[in-house]
């Protein structure tokens, strides 16, 4: 394959317009991610902070070679599997799911769509960390802001992807089929693509909800939202709601 010999990619998405733009891509054309493009959405996910320095992330990227099909189908088959539990136990039909316009009606729609055509994402990267000493409870810190990086370079190519846990029943088979070796640990799959629909503003909680002074619950006064900024109607969990 032929790269283009740019080493770094000029973008037209600003760093602050990138963060406020890049959504979870669940739809994907059936358009192949050309290697320039994986090239530098990887190089932004290796130029991520790390504990140290040491770097312990590794990315293991599977396109249209017979194994990348065999992982994809395997990840796909539990993420099914994982999704009508989850579709069931959370009541997604029920309530408010019964409109066919409700966000979360919608947010189904999307996830069923996206849990079947798993086996066909474009590119799926499966995350690893290579543990250097026992688990520890802060060890995600060397590994999340790669996966970050990497979702935020995808956006500033003109690509979108979304982070999911669906391969954790099948790590282990995931592990012998791609010869990780087994002190390694995949943290997530990451499935990206040419997005079916577009990225645009996401929506989150107003500021004051989320960033706090010195007390508690009490947000400073520049903790303002942006002009035209839209937040979601999603209720905050249940023990974070005042009584």
């Amino acid at each position: 394959m032929e790269l283009d010999s740019t080493p770094v990619a000029r973008d037209n998405v600003g760093l602050l317009e990138g963060l406020a733009t890049t959504r979870a891509i669940r739809r994907y054309t059936n358009e192949p991610i050309p290697g320039d493009v994986l090239r530098d959405i990887l190089w932004g996910a290796t130029r991520a902070p790390s504990g140290s320095n040491r770097q312990p992330f590794r990315f293991v990227v599977l396109t249209d070679s017979d194994k990348a099909r065999q992982a994809k189908a395997m990840i796909g088959e539990s993420a099914r599997r994982l999704w009508a539990h989850k579709r069931k136990n959370d009541q997604y039909d029920k309530g408010s799911g019964a409109d066919p316009n409700s966000p979360k009606s919608r947010m189904a729609r999307t996830m069923q769509a996206y849990v079947d055509d798993f086996d066909n994402v474009p590119c799926l990267i499966l995350p690893c960390f290579v543990r250097y000493r026992e688990p520890t409870p802060t060890e995600g810190a060397s590994m999340y802001p790669a996966v970050q990086n990497l979702l935020l370079a995808a956006r500033a190519r003109g690509y979108g992807g979304v982070i999911t846990g669906f391969h954790g029943a099948r790590q282990a088979e995931l592990k012998t089929l791609l010869g990780i070796p087994d002190e390694v640990l995949i943290a997530c799959t990451v499935t990206l693509g040419k997005p079916a629909g577009s990225h645009g503003p996401v929506r989150r909680r107003p500021m004051q909800e989320l960033v706090y002074g010195d007390t508690w619950e009490e947000a400073p006064a520049w903790a303002v939202d942006p002009p035209g900024t839209r937040f979601t109607s999603a209720d905050p969990p249940t023990s974070q709601k005042k009584t």
